[in-house]
């Protein structure tokens, strides 16, 4: 192989981890502004105005329950920022416990269903039976993989760390964490 040809192929190599580098750098960055932004995000609900009913040129909004939209809106900002920063912690998890973050991201979608519906008396009424079913799931798959790591520790001589590192996931993507589950 030629000088050139090696040269070539160093370029080539080198343009695609700095592709791959910007990518990640862009993701990254992405996230960190979501993040640092949240004080900001939770603010918006001031926007809204302190009424019964609420037009815009996109829609109307009824308040029934709440019987102001302000308070309608800060009730769901309370429970959107939360299930969005629970979100970003589920998808750039890398630990082999990050399954249990969807117990509270259930509850929270739960508590944002029950926000949204106007005809309830009480606020998150009953909300474990509706959890009973993901916790069911996640709870055990979690003991399953503890009690696999305990085993491993016993037959081999890993520590705690090095074993979490080979549970760990890497860089999957929604679609490859979501057919994890199914």
């Amino acid at each position: 192989m030629s000088n050139s040809q090696q040269k070539s192929i160093r370029e080539k190599l080198k343009h695609q981890v700095t592709k791959i580098g910007k990518k990640e750098l862009l993701k990254g960055s992405l996230v960190a502004t979501v993040i640092a932004a949240s004080p900001f995000i939770f603010d918006l609900y001031q926007s809204v105005p302190d009424v019964k009913v609420w037009d815009t040129f996109l829609f109307t909004y009824h308040s029934g329950y709440y019987e102001s939209a302000n308070v309608a809106a800060w009730t769901l900002m309370g429970k959107l920022l939360p299930l969005l920063l629970l979100f970003i912690w589920f998808f750039t998890n890398r630990h082999w416990w990050y399954h249990t973050l969807l117990v509270p991201i259930a509850m929270y979608i739960y508590g944002i269903i029950d926000t949204l519906n106007e005809d309830l008396i009480f606020i998150e009424e009953n909300q474990i039976l509706y959890l009973l079913p993901v916790m069911a799931i996640v709870i055990p798959s979690i003991y399953l993989i503890r009690a696999k790591m305990f085993n491993k520790i016993n037959d081999a001589n890993k520590t705690l760390e090095e074993l979490e590192e080979e549970f760990k996931i890497g860089g999957k993507g929604f679609w490859g964490k979501f057919s994890d589950y199914f």
